[in-house]
């Protein structure tokens, strides 16, 4: 594998945005990965790797560079803590425009890479980000052909770009993994998202047992046979999606 770290141009400044893809055998599909509200770290650097070593060209960008922080540290559990509340300013500072603005500028950036194939994407987004992952695909429906939403939040707005309408808007295959018990995802939001997704291919999955943040092992509501399953579910929709 072949990891690397740079800084890309955007029309905001520089987003730094690590990278991983396999050493041989390219040029790759591209899979944007959107981090969650704690921000970049060793544990969503791994997460990126694993989903390289299956064959893909993974970019991990820092969606946090306005404000001139990448790595938040340790994220107390404790909603009154300083570091949480500083956690979702951050998280508010940003919105969908910037962050359609912010991937044409990693699209850019792969497309004078040999390793990558940017005419096939993939995106996957985690807790704040599934509406990214989501919304990349109606933005650039041409190239992103797979879109996943783990345990995202506002799912289901009243706003045009609400993920739940995105299944008119691209013909990419959407997977909305939630948890069961989720106060960011409430069932009533994954019923309307649903709901919209009846007589499609989509697929919105609720995961029993699971609180919001499953998937991650340094979370103390790590799900061991729920974060496998995601990655079963995620690995086979872009086999699905994204062939050369």
């Amino acid at each position: 594998m072949i990891d690397q770290q740079i800084d890309i141009a955007t029309k905001d400044g520089k987003m730094t945005t690590f990278i991983t893809h396999p050493e041989r055998g390219g040029p790759f599909p591209v899979i944007i990965f959107y981090m969650d509200a704690p921000a970049i770290r060793e544990e969503l650097r791994d997460m990126a790797r694993r989903l390289g070593t299956s064959g893909y060209y993974v970019m991990l960008p820092n969606m946090y560079y306005r404000s001139g922080v990448m790595e938040l540290g340790p994220i107390p559990p404790d909603p009154e803590a300083p570091e949480r509340k500083r956690m979702f300013g951050f998280m508010n500072s940003i919105n969908i425009p910037m962050v359609m603005e912010d991937t044409k500028a990693l699209l850019a950036y792969a497309e004078t890479q040999s390793a990558a194939n940017t005419k096939i994407v993939g995106t996957v987004g985690y807790c704040m980000s599934g509406r990214y992952a989501v919304n990349a695909a109606t933005h650039f429906p041409d190239r992103v052909k797979a879109a996943a939403s783990i345990y995202g939040t506002h799912l289901a707005t009243d706003q045009a770009d609400s993920p739940h309408l995105a299944a008119s808007k691209t013909k990419a295959e959407l997977y909305f993994a939630c948890a069961e018990t989720d106060i960011y995802a409430p069932q009533e939001i994954i019923d309307k998202v649903k709901q919209a997704m009846e007589g499609t291919k989509n697929e919105v999955e609720i995961y029993p047992g699971t609180h919001h943040g499953f998937a991650f092992p340094k979370r103390p509501v790590y799900h061991r046979d729920a974060a496998e399953r995601h990655w079963e579910r995620l690995l086979a929709l872009y086999r699905r999606n994204l062939t050369q």
